[in-house]
């Protein structure tokens, strides 16, 4: 199976992942690790994200598409995967359908949308920051974290919907009540 993890900052796509990881068996790839994951072992596009964070830039579009492409050519990914954190906006949607069929690979199966209202969003990752003794979160970042997430990711939404892909769950309740209603949305 191959799904896309869809939903703002805090919505729990992380947590539900890790779950789905462990009961189907396929590999989360997230961005972020993919990144890192290429930079620690030195790949040309590992090094060339490492010179833009370095620099205290954002990894530019194409090396972080080249990253996803490598992590999914890999072994493990080729049964399946559930993408997280990519992709960002539609015309990434529309670049990753052209790469699963520029190797073969099936489409999409399900994106999963995570419904949590925004309110509910800034006190879970308010929440996060206390325990976490991150300063950063304050209420404003948060917010601004969701302007761009409803500016950038949410219209992938009409994308997944227009193939009959789209299935979304509310985020709220316990992670095992939340995680049973991405089990049934994902057959």
């Amino acid at each position: 199976m191959r799904i896309v993890l869809l939903g703002a900052p805090g919505s729990g796509k992380g947590t539900q992942g890790e779950k789905l990881v462990a009961k189907l068996g396929i590999p989360k790839i997230s961005t972020g690790d993919a990144l890192r994951a290429a930079v620690a072992a030195g790949t040309e596009l590992g090094l060339l994200a490492k010179a833009a964070m370095n620099a205290g830039k954002l990894v530019a579009n194409e090396i972080v598409i080249g990253i996803v492409e490598e992590r999914l050519e890999q072994a493990d990914a080729k049964p399946g995967f559930i993408l997280d954190g990519f992709p960002r906006n539609t015309e990434q949607a529309k670049v990753l359908d052209a790469m699963l069929l520029r190797h073969g690979q099936p489409a999409i199966d399900k994106a999963v949308h995570l419904q949590v209202e925004d309110e509910e969003i800034i006190r879970r990752l308010h929440l996060r920051a206390i325990k976490e003794g991150r300063h950063d979160d304050k209420e404003d970042v948060i917010r601004h974290r969701i302007e761009v997430y409803n500016a950038e990711t949410h219209p992938l939404l009409a994308y997944y919907e227009a193939q009959h892909k789209l299935v979304t769950v509310q985020g709220v309740g316990s992670l095992d009540e939340i995680f049973e209603r991405i089990l049934g949305a994902i057959g």
